[in-house]
């Protein structure tokens, strides 16, 4: 999952992704490691907090747009 890339580019903690999105860090910790996999719930939200794709978050394209053309 491209997780830790897109908040790097966007400069933001694991700790305010976290809060914005009502989870713990140690959550957001796991699903960039890879220990854990969230779940499709978190994802849609994870890939409408970052305005990007299910496909893009999941690395299953790069274009990051949220809408197909």
């Amino acid at each position: 999952m491209r997780l830790k890339q897109i908040r790097k580019e966007r400069n933001i903690t694991q700790l305010k992704l976290a809060l914005d999105l009502s989870l713990n860090q140690n959550s957001i910790s796991r699903y960039e490691s890879g220990a854990h996999e969230a779940d499709y719930a978190t994802l849609i939200r994870i890939a409408d907090y970052f305005n990007v794709s299910l496909d893009y978050l999941l690395e299953r394209s790069d274009d990051s747009s949220p809408f197909r053309k």
